[in-house]
């Protein structure tokens, strides 16, 4: 689906009109590249797969595939990568590199090579589109927070409002250890989207990089809290309990993702792209928790 403004998205950052990916010029394409399959193809077949046709056209994919996402989306992309994998058995993705999307942005704008660059963000999304490191990039899921706890909740955290300096009490009387994403990371800034919003005063034990730090000191019980997707809380399974954040849909992130164009495998890259956002690749991304864009 392509990137469009959303103004009820309080977090986002609109991508500039030069960035997004037109619709029309998108259709357009595909159909000139199923007219290209039909008169190519020795025979019409009954049924393409979603990967099998999103891409590869006449030569099949081969070489490696590298992916920069952003630490949330661990899961599912390894499942993605694991499917494409098996559509395309000449292509190697080699193993993510998963973090923070201002850290991968970052990354990419002082040279790391990769094909393809998935972020949490459009804020992250936009400082690699105005390096000139991608022409346009499409979004392909959303996510929400959630209060990560430890399993069976033992402060009895019912929202935000506990989370706010002195509210809540451990047993011994300390305060409650909470924990965040650092402010330029997509899961710091909508965390405090949502801490402004509600007017309060909250102080973290630490600010962390990736949203995977701040779930593991969650799990470790090195916090008693943490501000988490709804998606990193279904991954952990019986490691945390989940608190829902009632105005969480204020602070929606919007994930955008392209095909970078000094990409080395760039035929892979677009054909990942269109895995991404085809009927299969959201089949996997909803089966993780990720909201349709």
């Amino acid at each position: 689906m392509t990137l469009q403004h959303r103004t009820s998205r309080s977090t986002r950052s609109p991508l500039p009109a030069s960035h997004r990916r037109s619709s029309l010029a998108r259709a357009g394409v595909a159909v000139a590249a199923a007219a290209l399959l039909a008169g190519c193809a020795s025979g019409a077949p009954t049924e393409a797969s979603p990967t099998a046709s999103a891409g590869a056209g006449e030569r099949a994919l081969t070489g490696e595939l590298t992916i920069y996402a952003a630490a949330s989306l661990s899961g599912a992309f390894d499942e993605l990568a694991a499917q494409f994998e098996a559509e395309h058995p000449g292509l190697d993705v080699v193993p993510i590199t998963y973090d923070g999307s201002s850290v991968l942005a970052t990354q990419l704008i002082e040279g790391a090579p990769a094909d393809v660059f998935a972020s949490a963000d459009e804020k992250n999304m936009t400082k690699v589109l105005d390096a000139g490191l991608a022409e346009s990039a499409d979004d392909f899921a959303t996510n929400v927070l959630q209060i990560a706890v430890a399993p069976g909740n033992p402060l009895g955290v019912d929202g935000l409002d506990a989370l706010a300096d002195g509210a809540t009490t451990t047993a011994d009387g300390r305060p409650a250890t909470v924990v965040l994403c650092a402010p330029e990371v997509p899961c710091g800034a909508a965390s405090q989207t949502l801490i402004d919003a509600a007017g309060l005063r909250l102080t973290p034990a630490s600010e962390e990089q990736n949203v995977t730090a701040v779930l593991t000191k969650v799990k470790s019980g090195e916090a008693d809290a943490g501000l988490v997707y709804v998606t990193d809380v279904e991954a952990a399974g019986d490691a945390v309990e989940g608190v829902r954040i009632a105005n969480a849909a204020d602070a929606t992130n919007v994930y955008p993702l392209t095909a970078l164009t000094a990409a080395p495998n760039p035929e892979a890259a677009a054909a990942f792209v269109t895995f991404v956002t085809s009927k299969a690749g959201q089949q996997v991304l909803a089966s993780f928790g990720f909201g349709a864009p």
